[in-house]
């Protein structure tokens, strides 16, 4: 069977990676999957097309719902301490953005924009259009776990965690052709870095990953 594109890789060329997330040691999962305004079912509503999201207005967060076609599962994205919880609650919708920019085939997604600034933007635009240059969505599901955010003493947030990729596979939107990820590429840790807005949002500016370093 093919191997799936890698599209960090394709970004980076030091850097190993396959689909999107990283590791670290979070609380105890809720299991509940990624989709528009935490609704968890996943499900399109009216005429949205997948991935499509709000635009941002006066600093309110956009909301990426995916479709039933693909979707991430959250585990231990809780936290106790409410900054914390915010710097979870922006790096999700961050992770989610990136699924919709290649799901709706749209490298300048509103989401992804509002949500990706500075070296993440561009790597990660660069990272999407290795998809929608190729004309490949996203199919199955993702699971992310093991969040581990911090928010050091001048203010700046880092974000690690993991996504295990062993059940998503891409999809050609013109032959239909359906590629798995391969077993040994199905786990990648994220370490990212995050700074706060004016208006309190954490927008992620750096991104790097590790290939096999979660299990």
């Amino acid at each position: 069977m093919k191997r799936r594109i890698r599209p960090v890789a394709v970004a980076i060329a030091a850097s190993t990676a396959l689909l999107l997330t990283g590791c670290g040691s979070g609380e105890s999962g809720d299991g509940s999957p990624g989709t528009s305004a935490g609704e968890g079912s996943g499900s399109e509503k009216g005429p949205a097309s997948p991935g499509a999201s709000a635009k941002p207005d006066r600093g309110e967060r956009p909301k990426t719902e995916l479709p039933k076609s693909f979707q991430a599962h959250f585990e231990g994205w809780k936290n106790s301490d409410p900054e914390l919880q915010a710097l979870l609650d922006d790096g999700k919708e961050r992770l989610l953005a990136s699924y919709g920019a290649i799901i709706n085939q749209d490298p300048h997604h509103d989401a992804f924009t509002f949500y990706d600034t500075g070296d993440a933007l561009r790597t990660g635009t660069t990272w999407i259009k290795a998809f929608t240059d190729k004309n490949l969505t996203l199919i199955g599901k993702g699971r992310v776990f093991q969040p581990q955010p911090r928010i050091g003493p001048d203010g700046s947030g880092t974000l690690s965690y993991c996504v295990d990729e062993g059940k998503g596979s891409t999809k050609d939107m013109k032959t239909g052709e359906v590629t798995d990820t391969p077993a040994d590429d199905a786990f990648v840790l994220y370490r990212t870095e995050l700074s706060r807005t004016d208006e309190g949002v954490w927008r992620t500016t750096m991104v790097r990953t590790e290939k096999g370093a979660c299990k």
